[in-house]
């Protein structure tokens, strides 16, 4: 190449892509090629599509963002990585607008085939190897551009193979990084003025550092964080009922610890578990969000559920809903169930998409009566937010967004004095919307 080439990263799904989003933007820059912002996207030469594989829409979603990209710039170069690379390589290559396909397995390598496409080195155009021969975790990213928050991966890949779930085929097995690794990042990330990070990866409950024949798990790597730094906001990602530990809750104790929680619920009733290959039951769920609300203060308790799962009787139905409107949350998040190619649960009989809509329907009903339910509490509470990027106005008054430790979105006064990423003292006034309006402390 005889000059510096730009480049955008267009990322899909969970917070383990915008770390790995992070990472790419690092390794391109530091490879010679120039990052654009959002707005000046439309100008790249290089397009970069983080792709998710969660369901099969997501594949057909990044198959629709590259044709919409070449038919806006014919001559721009276009490569596909992430997970729908790995598992659904076929998809990619149908497409011609496709120019490389670049499967986690050699992610870290894409500048380097960058180059080599450039130079008309390369004799294939798909770059894909067996996943769970894949050993690194490729350290090192997690700070995506325009981001306030910095998520840093812990830990990638997954051994569960619950019967709903391709990921294990994206990302591979479980392995971890270290954590004098990642409490050497963290101080990096101090030092570089965030204030906040969120512990990420497919399953960090199986979080586990060797160390001189000792296993570390999650628990220890959390005090090691504590101990070690003074980075003030500490947020975890997706959890499992059975790995709310009572060691785990009682960190809680440490004010840099937000208390919130975001738990890979899927269901409440004991045989849609059984049948997804979870490992607990309706009980464990129960106990564990017991054990939250009575050892915090104010938590916000966020979940995933899944509505029409195949088999799932109305009665399986009826017995999670009514399980989820005695118990203590906050949200859910709720998904219609989707056939994925590959996972043992597409092999199973099928509940009519209609039914599954209607499930999700009721349920996002519920979850709507809940948030605005615990929303209505929080005036009066004092919480420390973290200012974000956006802006906006109501009734003609300018506010800045933030969010809370308790990850409750909230609008406070615009001011010359408040800059993106500050963590400022608040008091929470009154709902609008779907946010709180707060005051500065």
């Amino acid at each position: 190449m005889d000059q510096n080439l730009d480049f955008v990263v267009h990322t899909f799904g969970c917070k383990v892509n915008t770390y790995d989003t992070g990472l790419i933007q690092k390794n391109m820059s530091q490879g010679g090629f120039n990052l654009l912002d959002r707005v000046q996207r439309n100008k790249a030469q290089i397009h970069i599509l983080n792709t998710c594989a969660v369901t099969a829409e997501a594949t057909q979603e990044a198959v629709k963002t590259i044709r919409r990209i070449k038919s806006k710039q014919p001559f721009c170069t276009v490569i596909v990585t992430g997970c729908a690379a790995q598992v659904d390589t076929g998809a990619f290559e149908k497409v011609a607008g496709a120019d490389l396909i670049i499967a986690n397995s050699h992610k870290g390598l894409i500048p380097e085939l960058v180059r080599k496409y450039y130079k008309r080195e390369l004799s294939e155009r798909v770059f894909k190897s067996n996943i769970f021969k894949k050993e690194d975790l490729e350290a090192g990213g997690g700070q995506e551009q325009c981001h306030t928050r910095s998520f840093l991966k812990i830990q990638d890949g997954c051994n569960s193979f619950c019967t709903f779930c391709i990921i294990p085929y994206a990302r591979g097995k479980s392995r971890s990084i270290s954590i004098v690794d990642l409490v050497s990042r963290i101080k990096e990330l101090e030092y570089q003025g965030k204030k906040e990070v969120v512990l990420t990866g497919v399953h960090i409950g199986d979080y586990e550092d060797e160390q001189r024949g000792d296993k570390k798990t999650l628990e220890d790597l959390i005090e090691a964080i504590l101990k070690n730094t003074k980075i003030s906001r500490i947020r975890l990602s997706s959890l499992e009922p059975i790995e709310l530990t009572d060691r785990l809750l009682n960190l809680y104790s440490d004010d840099r610890l937000c208390p919130h929680f975001h738990m890979s619920m899927q269901s409440a009733n004991t045989e849609v578990l059984q049948q997804m290959k979870r490992k607990y039951s309706q009980s464990e769920v129960e106990s564990a969000l017991h054990k939250i609300y009575s050892k915090l203060k104010n938590p916000f308790v966020g979940m995933d559920i899944i509505a029409g799962f195949p088999t799932e009787s109305q009665e399986q139905f009826e017995d999670t809903y009514k399980a989820l409107s005695l118990l203590p949350w906050t949200k859910l998040h709720v998904f219609p169930y989707s056939e994925r190619a590959g996972t043992k649960a597409a092999t199973l009989d099928q509940i009519p998409f209609h039914v599954r809509k209607e499930r999700a329907s009721q349920l996002r009903a519920l979850s709507l009566h809940r948030y605005q339910t615990e929303m209505l509490k929080q005036p009066s509470q004092l919480d420390k937010a973290l200012v974000l990027n956006d802006e906006t106005v109501i009734e003609g008054l300018p506010y800045r967004e933030a969010l809370t430790k308790s990850y409750w979105p909230v609008l406070i006064p615009r001011s010359d004095l408040l800059k993106t990423g500050d963590e400022v003292s608040i008091k929470i006034l009154n709902p609008q919307q779907d946010r709180l309006i707060g005051a500065l402390i």
